[in-house]
């Protein structure tokens, strides 16, 4: 049976912890920076747990995490 390829857009951009779940970066924090309250765009600073019903698909593009 062939390798699996990881998805190298979803490998940038999530981290995987020691135990096992995946963290990215919060969005939101791009555009129209100017509307958004600063309590806001700094809470948005730090990474943020995946939310379960994306951890399936995360699974499958980073096989070997």
């Amino acid at each position: 049976m062939p390798k699996m390829k990881t998805h190298k857009g979803a490998a940038k951009r999530v981290k995987v912890t020691g135990s096992g779940r995946f963290f990215m970066n919060a969005h939101h924090r791009g555009h129209m920076r100017s509307k958004k309250r600063n309590e806001t765009l700094y809470s948005l600073r730090e990474m943020q747990e995946v939310h379960a019903t994306h951890t399936r698909a995360i699974k499958r593009l980073l096989p070997y995490s």
